[in-house]
């Protein structure tokens, strides 16, 4: 799931080095010849993306002066040509040495053989035990009978709100349960035109199933999908509620800082972990006016797990070098400077016990939210079934297509896609 675009899919990423032809595990670049050697060291390719990539070189620093014979050569990509390049590394069997894995990518490569199996490596690199790791992200890491990852960082959602306005709304506290939710929405509308009570983005894929999860749908039974059920229409008519009574703005044009910013046009909204700073540095005059709490309740508070995974490149030449950098990165300490460094959330349990975490009550509450969060489905058609949802729910908000009927032909194009 991408870190900042839930729509992307809570997403996630791949570490990525320079030009496919002459980097990574068969060929990969650490002398100009393709050996992996220069100056008797091994060079390990690590493939990684986006803005957050850029900082693997600084927290290698460290890897290398406890490995002296390995060198750490990483460059980043953007997130739109990752897939193309790993496809093509893919083919070419020339690619990386260690790869970062967005959790949704996962299951289409695992299938393709691209990605080396851990599990026979756990004993003598305890620091990738799934023990260390909360079940959640250890479910991304999972293809067949096969480990294929390692978890780095993850993140989940939880609602952020105005502690002010909800006060005035009756709330001492966030709202707890759907009907709490809806009812704490209309109650913050009815302040005025132009007010609004949460902001739902509708066209973030994972929103709606994760409240279906919430009312009891498993989405998938095997290759047969759940969309037609009653657990899943019945939470998409109460995500639609919201914009039916006016209480979530279709086409707001403004950040959720924005939103919760000034008069409070838009009091919740529900995100991840990445807005506590972007919150404390664009809107400081919020200090002491918002906080964050888990998701309200249906059946139960399950939210939408997301992050990156750390996976080793299937051909390779460098596997223990390779493992010995995921085993360092998969260290608390190292995630704890990673956090420092990017903010990213620690995927190592370990990690949540320092006092950075443990007494930063909106972390805490990420902390809480991580005990009851799932990726999605880790399936290779899953991106192609939540896009054909994203279709069907337009329909709905906007078009006010019924729910049902909907959602029946949704279901059916479901079946087609896994069919396939």
């Amino acid at each position: 799931m991408k870190r900042k675009n839930w729509a992307a899919g809570i997403a996630t990423t791949v570490l990525l080095t320079s030009v496919l032809s002459g980097c990574g595990g068969n060929n990969a670049g650490g002398s100009d010849k393709g050996s992996g050697e220069s100056g008797g060291k091994v060079t390990l390719n690590v493939w990684g993306m986006g803005e957050e990539a850029k900082s693997l070189p600084k927290i290698a620093e460290q890897f290398e002066k406890d490995n002296p014979t390995i060198k750490i050569n990483v460059q980043a990509l953007p997130w739109a040509s990752a897939h193309d390049k790993l496809l093509t590394a893919v083919a070419s069997k020339k690619g990386p040495d260690v790869l970062q894995m967005g959790t949704t990518w996962i299951p289409e490569f695992a299938a393709a053989g691209a990605l080396m199996d851990l599990k026979p490596m756990t004993d003598k690199y305890p620091e990738i035990k799934e023990d260390n790791f909360y079940p959640g992200s250890i479910q991304t890491t999972k293809y067949e009978d096969k480990t294929v990852g390692v978890p780095w960082y993850i993140d989940t959602r939880v609602l952020y709100y105005r502690t002010d306005l909800l006060k005035e709304a009756g709330y001492n506290e966030a709202p707890k349960t759907w009907e709490e939710l809806q009812d704490a929405a209309q109650k913050l509308t009815k302040r005025g035109s132009g007010k609004y009570g949460i902001s739902l983005d509708p066209k973030e894929q994972s929103l709606t199933f994760m409240f279906a999860r919430q009312n009891g749908s498993k989405l998938l039974d095997g290759k047969q999908p759940l969309f037609d059920q009653p657990q899943f229409v019945e939470a998409v008519d109460y995500l639609n509620s919201f914009f039916k009574n006016g209480s979530a703005p279709k086409d707001l044009g403004i950040d959720a800082v924005q939103g919760l910013s000034g008069d409070g046009i838009v009091p919740m909204f529900i995100s991840g972990p990445w807005m506590i700073k972007l919150i404390n540095d664009k809107a400081p005059e919020l200090k002491g006016k918002w906080a964050t709490a888990v998701l309200p309740k249906k059946e139960n508070n399950i939210s939408a797990l997301g992050g990156s995974n750390l996976s080793v490149f299937q051909h390779t030449e460098h596997k223990e070098e390779a493992m010995k950098f995921l085993a360092y990165m998969s260290k608390p300490e190292t995630q704890l400077k990673w956090l420092e460094m990017t903010q990213s959330m620690p995927a190592a349990k370990k990690a949540w016990e320092d006092p950075v975490l443990k007494e930063d009550p909106n972390y805490r509450v990420i902390g809480e939210q991580m005990k009851a969060s799932e990726p999605m489905p880790m399936i290779k058609p899953w991106e192609e079934i939540a896009q054909a949802y994203l279709k069907s729910f337009e329909r709905i908000y906007r078009g006010q297509a019924e729910v049902k009927p909907e959602l029946d032909a949704f279901n059916k194009q479901a079946q087609q896609i896994l069919n396939k």
